[in-house]
Parts: C-alpha cells; sequence; structure tokens
C-alpha cells in the first residue's frame, strides 16, 4: 500500500492480529444475508464462543501476505470472517464449535457458505472447516477420555470388592444361625415355663 491512510493502516493491524491471535478463522460467504439474519448469526456465534466480523478483501489480504498466508482464492466477493473468541459466559470458545455453528447455520440458510479457514497459522479449505465441525468439543473429548479412564478403575474396584462381600457374608452366615438357635430356644423357654 503507498502512503496509505492511516484508517486502512489500523484496519490491516487489527486484522492481522486476530488472525494470528486466535485458534481458528473461518471465511464465508454471507451474500443474501439481511441484517435480521446476520444478527442471528452473530448471536449463534457468540453462544459458541466465536466473533463475525466483515472487512475489506483488499485490507485482508494485505493482512494475510504479512502473516505468510495465501488467501487470494478465498478473499473472492463478500467476505466475513468468523474468529474463535469467548463465549457469552466468559468462557474460551474453540475452533469445533465455531466450525460447528457455521456448518449448522449454512445447512439452514442458502445464503451463507463456507469459504475456508485457518487453523493454527494454516490455511484449509472448506471441506476441512466441515470435518473440523464433525469432531467433538474439547469439553466431550475431555469426558470420553475421562471415561475411558474411569471404567476400568470401576471394574477393578468391583473385582476388589467381591471377595470382601464374600467373606462377610461367609462370616456372617454362623450368626444368623446361632441367632436362629438362640431365638429358637428362647421362644421354647418361653412357652415351657
Amino acid at each position: 500500500m503507498e502512503n496509505p491512510r492511516p484508517e486502512k493502516v489500523a484496519v490491516v493491524d487489527e486484522v492481522r492480529e486476530r488472525i494470528s491471535s486466535t485458534e481458528a478463522v473461518v471465511f464465508t460467504d454471507y451474500r443474501g444475508l439481511d441484517v435480521p439474519s446476520l444478527a442471528d448469526l452473530r448471536r449463534q456465534l457468540r453462544e459458541a464462543g466465536g466473533d463475525y466480523k466483515v472487512y475489506k478483501n483488499t485490507l485482508t489480504r494485505f493482512a494475510a501476505r504479512e502473516l505468510n498466508l495465501d488467501l487470494d482464492e478465498v478473499l473472492v466477493g463478500p467476505t466475513a470472517l468468523a474468529f474463535v473468541g469467548s463465549r457469552d459466559d466468559g468462557s474460551p470458545g474453540d475452533a469445533v464449535s465455531l466450525a460447528n455453528a457455521l456448518c449448522k447455520y449454512a445447512e439452514d440458510s442458502s445464503f451463507l457458505s463456507i469459504k475456508g479457514g485457518v487453523l493454527d497459522g494454516q490455511v484449509i479449505s472448506a471441506d476441512e472447516v466441515s470435518a473440523l465441525s464433525k469432531l467433538g468439543t474439547r469439553t466431550e473429548i475431555l469426558a470420553e477420555i475421562l471415561g475411558l479412564l474411569e471404567a476400568p478403575l470401576t471394574e477393578m474396584a468391583g473385582l476388589l470388592e467381591a471377595p470382601l462381600v464374600e467373606m462377610a457374608g461367609l462370616l456372617d452366615a454362623p450368626l444368623v444361625e446361632t441367632a436362629g438357635l438362640l431365638e429358637s430356644l428362647s421362644a421354647k423357654g418361653d412357652t415351657g415355663a
């Protein structure tokens, strides 16, 4: 950019900083979405921990080049960027939740389409964004791992407990028999007196 205006330099700096500091960015074509639809999409992305913003392709291209990212094919036509951010409750978002929210919205809307993205500093295709959306979220994966770790421990605890329960039953049997014998003797003694 030859002698650029300060506003444009600020936008390029903002885009470069956001792309470089986020886990993922998904590029979409939003052509045909009206204002209420865009507001609904932004709300859904906030819930998923994302932020949706429209920048001029030229300025985004300059920022991408400064980051050594080749996004020329993606930055054609109306393009909006969805960044991983944080949810309304302040918890951090993640790439899977962002991709999932965008892909679900694109399935329901004939106007939104996924163009591609950047994941951990690498350019990815629209198909890769779709594949990312099908993965489990970090929380789901951690829960699965915890379940896998917990199952053998629960089984081992049951195996270790079984002999103790059996022994308690064996030790308890003579006491039950003795108590029954004493009870029957006591009943005979009560009637014979």
